[in-house]
């Protein structure tokens, strides 16, 4: 596939496997287009994952490169993890040969790595985004290569080497997502504007230990009056939808974020650095129950460090099953808690980190043209 070069500024965006990875790539991209309306922009990522089919949707060119995660054991796999990094390198420089990138912008993914790296090879200035509080494996091996280094939580810093790259200007966010009157979202889900409203959200595939959870303590729950608007995953849907009622609302996916937001007095979330922009934007109270299944048990540390500042609770994965209604029940009715917890984690809120980074990423472009 040609490129057309003769744009007078260029960017290459690296990531995704995961929403968390790609969409705040893409709020960047669009405070790039909105600084530059006529930015050359290519996405690359994997050919398999989200990125294939969300990037070409939203109008923009997409590559991909033929890359997986480094596998943990040795064995046939890494064999062929070595086969796929050398092809994804050789691709990769493909790219940007071709396509003459000004800036190359990677989110820390392990696809960003070697388009990354390619880049920098071929005279683009290098910017790495890092969401989680404690920075990935690519971000910490690419960071030499880097211009700028972007991190959404202070306790990242300790991890880089080089802190005169470093600036703390938030997790980019598509900030679509408002808070509407309380009473007019609790209606909306057919619930009762009198009762707190306990908000469950698992993700798109669900958190199996949460659901257990939610299921064990259901009854615990309704006589105390909490009724639960409850997205459990598509995986689990079939198994559970059998529980709703009048004061349980169980779905598999949330179609408007801002009313289930609107609706909440207090909310379980896994701690993914997404999830967690949005809610300390909004500034809603909430228990993280960090998925223990990531790179690095990033999210606990991604949660801790809120927790640390009384922002949220953090409960451990494999204690959910135990102490969810415990925890629930000592929040949900402590209005000082609540309190708390919104304004301590709004601390954490960085809503103009994409209007920033995107202006940084801009400047560069036009930095590296000038000489």
């Amino acid at each position: 596939m040609k490129y057309s070069v003769d744009k007078k500024y260029s960017f290459i965006f690296a990531g995704g496997g995961t929403g968390g990875h790609l969409y705040p790539l893409i709020a960047v991209a669009e405070q790039v287009k909105l600084n530059l309306p006529d930015a050359d922009i290519l996405f690359v990522g994997t050919a398999k994952k989200i990125e294939s089919k969300v990037i070409p949707s939203l109008g923009y060119k997409f590559e991909s490169v033929n890359i997986s995660g480094f596998p943990r054991k040795i064995n046939f796999e890494t064999i062929k993890f070595g086969f796929k990094l050398i092809s994804s390198i050789f691709k990769s420089l493909s790219i940007c040969f071709k396509y003459k990138p000004d800036v190359v912008i990677g989110a820390g993914a392990y696809v960003s790595g070697p388009i990354v790296w390619a880049g920098a090879l071929t005279g683009a200035k290098v910017v790495l985004m890092e969401q989680n509080s404690y920075p990935g494996v690519t971000n910490r091996l690419l960071e030499k290569k880097a211009e700028k280094i972007f991190i959404s939580f202070e306790d990242s810093k300790k991890y880089f080497r080089f802190p005169e790259k470093l600036s703390l200007l938030g997790n980019p966010l598509r900030l679509n997502v408002k808070l509407t009157d309380k009473m007019d979202a609790v209606t909306n889900f057919g619930l009762d504007c009198n009762k707190k409203t306990l908000v469950v959200l698992g993700g798109s595939l669900g958190a199996g230990s949460i659901n257990k959870a939610v299921e064990k303590f259901l009854t615990e729950f309704k006589a105390l009056d909490i009724q639960i608007i409850w997205q459990c995953g598509d995986r689990y849907f079939d198994s559970l939808q059998k529980y709703n009622n009048n004061s349980v609302k169980v779905m598999a996916f949330v179609d408007d974020m801002g009313k289930v937001y609107s609706s909440a007095d207090l909310i379980v979330a896994r701690a993914g650095a997404t999830t967690i922009a949005e809610i300390a934007h909004l500034g809603l109270p909430t228990i993280f129950v960090p998925s223990p299944n990531v790179t690095d048990d990033h999210q606990y540390k991604n949660a801790k460090s809120i927790a640390d500042k009384n922002g949220a609770l953090v409960i451990r994965d494999n204690e959910v099953e135990s102490i969810l209604f415990d925890k629930v029940k000592e929040v949900i009715f402590d209005s000082n808690k609540l309190n708390n917890f919104k304004e301590n984690i709004k601390l954490f809120a960085k809503p103009e980190a994409a209007k920033n980074i995107g202006a940084e990423v801009v400047e560069l472009a036009k930095n590296k043209n000038r000489l």
